[in-house]
């Protein structure tokens, strides 16, 4: 099974969940003329199983998710549209907010 980096962050009445691909961590992405830094700052928590990732989007009122199997993984489970997802070149990208 795939691996992630998964970082949730507890802020007032928020739960921000950030979710990429392990082999994305640090990489840049380029689609067009815009770069997009696959910030270890932002993502860099702890090293998963995509599954265990998903149980923590459940808690999340803000998600940002980034890469082909976490999307793949939380589209499978309904917790994602596949019509809500962007591409960043090649590589999938999502955001979710709950109000």
């Amino acid at each position: 099974m795939a691996e992630v980096y998964a970082k949730m962050v507890r802020q007032g009445g928020h739960v921000v969940v950030a979710v990429c691909d392990a082999e994305l961590l640090g990489k840049t992405i380029m689609f067009g003329k815009v770069k997009v830094k696959v910030n270890e700052s932002f993502y860099k928590g702890t090293r998963m199983k995509v599954e265990k990732a998903l149980e923590l989007l459940k808690e999340a009122t803000i998600a940002n998710l980034m890469g082909k199997n976490i999307i793949d993984a939380a589209v499978k489970k309904g917790m994602v549209r596949r019509d809500a997802v962007i591409m960043l070149g090649d590589v999938p990208h999502v955001q979710i907010i709950c109000l």
